[in-house]
């Protein structure tokens, strides 16, 4: 690692850690972009502190200066803003605005929510690490409210894939024909490591097992340590033996760092094709989701189910947990220093019950496109076509597809209660500012009410579940997804 900070707006700085997945690679960080010598001088010291006391690798600092900080540099130069010191709250909310209205250059279509959450964070962090380290530069008051894309759009569940789903995708590998894929998805659902770590696998990380059959050993470069010995299934052996032998006449022609790799290939086409090298991330996500749609693999909606390689190992841990697995031991199987994070990110008891009730919430664009297969029979079917404007009448969110039964209006309906879980509801766009006021209160009772216990939480804890459910796909609807 250099010690001293390169001079020029142009830095290239070469990993030299032996246990990163990018050891070797040559970084340009490039920030030549910023106007403002106030700004620049002040990002610039950032991330070489950062880099330099190794707080942060070379790999999570260059999106942020290629991606993240040029968002705000945008903003900032569209409102003549050269210095951070003066920046209040309303620049906050104004950068943030900015952010839902900015059009993707290389899409075409707007920014992704992700995609805004992660540039506003790596702003925060800048000013975070200015207050302890450079607090003439930054504000002495506080400009973030805490809140900054969270509520609605926090993430729902655990993202584990479900079981009809795992059925759907262990059928397609029958008859998969690209290796790389095919055997790779086996490692990982048998591991659940790291995709980084999967195309990092060396040829020499089975071993068999003293006292029967085989462990698996790898390197966990987010953690830059060496992955215990850990038992692993037949499958999982059979996978890696088949890699290694279509790999096996590929080597002499491999980078010498990359002989010992598993996953080395030939470039098909393109500049590099003909070239022996290890697949990148990226092409693995688009295998993956070619792969979804050669095999018609699709979620309990209809919809082509958006796979990725991080939920094979959320997968894992969940399966773990479901069958009475200590968390402990799960942590240690995923690398985790932390216990709290296998709980909160990676390990769900599946509840069969639940997902049957994010299944049956109605939500639909239009209610007059409604079709009759949300009804049981057709004169069901064309009584609400004539009634829906009445049918809203008990409810203040959505719609009741039968509010009589044999004369006798719907007791729920009658006290006027939520009918989120009943498969006869129905919302539609027009209601979702009524659920997210209903979601608000809800999450301001929860927290108020914490003193009172769990079962005071378990009360309300259901009902928000299936109101961000719903939220969230009546935003896909409303943003034309």
């Amino acid at each position: 690692m250099a010690s001293k900070r390169p001079d020029d707006d142009v830095w290239n700085i070469v990993d030299n850690d032996e246990m990163s997945q990018y050891y070797g690679k040559n970084f340009k960080f490039d920030f030549s972009y910023i106007s403002s010598d106030e700004i620049k001088e002040l990002f610039k010291d950032y991330v070489w502190q950062n880099y330099r006391v190794g707080n942060k690798t070379l790999s999570s600092l260059y999106p942020e200066v290629h991606s993240f900080f040029y968002r705000f540099i945008q903003f900032a130069e569209s409102r003549n803003i050269t210095s951070l010191k003066r920046l209040t709250n309303v620049d906050v909310e104004n950068y943030i605005s900015y952010l839902h209205t900015t059009i993707s250059e290389k899409t075409g279509k707007p920014i992704g929510y992700q995609h805004q959450k992660r540039c506003l964070d790596s702003f925060k962090s800048v000013i975070r690490w200015c207050q302890l380290h450079r607090p003439d530069d930054v504000p002495v008051t506080e400009i973030f409210t805490g809140s900054e894309y969270t509520g609605v759009n926090r993430k729902l569940k655990i993202d584990f894939i479900p079981d009809d789903v795992v059925v759907q995708i262990n059928e397609a590998l029958k008859t998969e024909e690209n290796p790389y894929l095919k055997y790779g998805i086996i490692i990982l659902q048998s591991t659940g490591m790291r995709i980084g770590d999967l195309l990092k696998l060396r040829i020499d990380c089975i071993k068999p097992h003293l006292i029967s059959g085989y462990t698996i050993e790898w390197v966990q470069h987010k953690g830059r340590k060496n992955k215990s010995p850990m038992p692993v299934r037949s499958e999982c052996v059979a996978a890696i033996e088949k890699l290694i032998e279509i790999t096996k006449e590929l080597r002499d022609e491999a980078d010498e760092k990359d002989k010992d790799t598993l996953m080395i290939r030939r470039t098909p086409k393109g500049k590099k094709a003909g070239k022996v090298h290890v697949p990148t991330e990226r092409a693995f996500m688009y295998w993956l989701d070619d792969f979804t749609k050669e095999h018609n693999i699709k979620d309990t909606n209809g919809d082509y189910y958006n796979l990725t390689s991080h939920q094979f190992r959320r997968t894992l841990g969940t399966d773990m947990l479901s069958k009475g697995t200590n968390i402990n031991v799960i942590q240690q199987v995923l690398g985790h220093t932390d216990a709290s994070v296998t709980k909160r990110f990676y390990a769900d008891v599946k509840d069969k019950e639940r997902a049957e009730v994010f299944k049956s919430v109605g939500v639909i664009g239009n209610i007059n496109q409604i079709q009759s297969s949300a009804f049981n029979n057709i004169s069901e079917f064309e009584w609400f076509k004539e009634n829906k404007d009445k049918c809203v009448a008990g409810l203040c969110d959505g719609y009741c597809t039968k509010p009589v039964t044999e004369g006798n209006i719907c007791p729920r309906l009658l006290k006027r209660q939520k009918c989120y879980t009943c498969s006869r509801y129905i919302t539609t766009p027009e209601y979702l500012d009524a659920h997210k006021r209903h979601l608000a209160n809800l999450e301001k009772q929860l927290e108020e009410g914490v003193i009172y216990g769990e079962h005071y939480a378990e009360h309300f804890i259901p009902t928000i579940e299936v109101l961000k459910v719903i939220i969230e796909r009546l935003e896909g609807l409303q943003n034309g997804n």
